[in-house]
């Protein structure tokens, strides 16, 4: 990429890579030129004008309509009523597929693992399920002394760390979602603490003598998706100790949503 041109794109070193040095094999250049023109994409809210890519993918006008093209038969991309190019629903589909084979859950657990490394305490990643944070992956620390929560173990909106976090974090569609739900939301002053802080604490009530901290997780559109959290006893509980590798492993999670390697 060159240095003038406007970033979209998403970064192209995944870490899934068959090998690191095939004997010299390399990409083919033509088609990863091509595949930014998808990158770009990704990250639009409404459909584009011709001109529109050319002047953020810094090409000629000449250069991007034949790579436009190209996507269109490949199926990739489609063109609405007024001529305007857009992501076709292929990519839902292949997106869909993705998750099939492996969802955000099974992604996250290199993750949890590094962090649990680190800190030595027990890592979960939660999302909304059923108006409620549920515990969908789950990685426990080699400690006697754990809290015992199982995948699929569903917690309080209002006390739990994740549920501050994934209230806190909404946006404005979950929010109004969860606010017209059955379940009690966060305080007002709970949700400003935790929007100020960037990360969200526990009650400790919902299991006496354990203390846990959530961040967020974010996709492509800076929307919260999940909540990663470390939990432990509160005696072992130490915020300055956990809160920078959490935010890291947040981000490096936040990296999977967002089709990136992990940084």
């Amino acid at each position: 990429m060159s240095s003038g041109r406007t970033i979209f794109y998403m970064e192209k070193r995944y870490s899934n890579k068959i090998t690191k040095d095939d004997a010299g094999v390399r990409p083919l250049s033509t088609v990863m030129r091509t595949l930014e023109i998808v990158d770009h994409f990704a990250v639009q809210t409404r459909a584009q004008k011709l001109s529109e890519v050319s002047q953020a993918m810094g090409l000629s006008p000449a250069t991007t309509y034949q790579r436009l093209y190209t996507l269109i038969c490949a199926g990739w991309l489609e063109q609405d009523d007024v001529g305007r190019y857009r992501l076709s629903m292929l990519a839902t589909r292949l997106a869909a597929a993705a998750l099939d084979q492996a969802d955000i859950g099974m992604r996250s657990e290199p993750a949890l693992s590094k962090l649990v490394s680190r800190v030595g305490e027990t890592a979960s990643l939660s999302v909304i399920d059923r108006g409620l944070p549920c515990i969908v992956a789950r990685v426990e620390s080699d400690s006697l002394l754990r809290a015992d929560q199982k995948l699929g173990t569903l917690m309080r909106l209002n006390d739990s760390a994740s549920g501050r976090v994934l209230v806190a974090f909404a946006d404005e569609a979950t929010l109004t979602r969860l606010s017209q739900g059955e379940h009690p939301l966060p305080s007002e002053d709970v949700l400003q603490e935790t929007r100020a802080a960037g990360y969200g604490i526990s009650t400790g009530y919902t299991n006496s003598g354990v203390l846990a901290v959530a961040a967020p997780v974010r996709d492509l559109h800076g929307r919260c998706r999940a909540a990663i959290s470390l939990v432990a006893p509160e005696t072992r509980f130490d915020l300055d100790r956990f809160n920078g590798p959490l935010l890291e492993a947040a981000a490096e999670i936040t990296g999977i949503l967002q089709g990136c390697e992990p940084r």
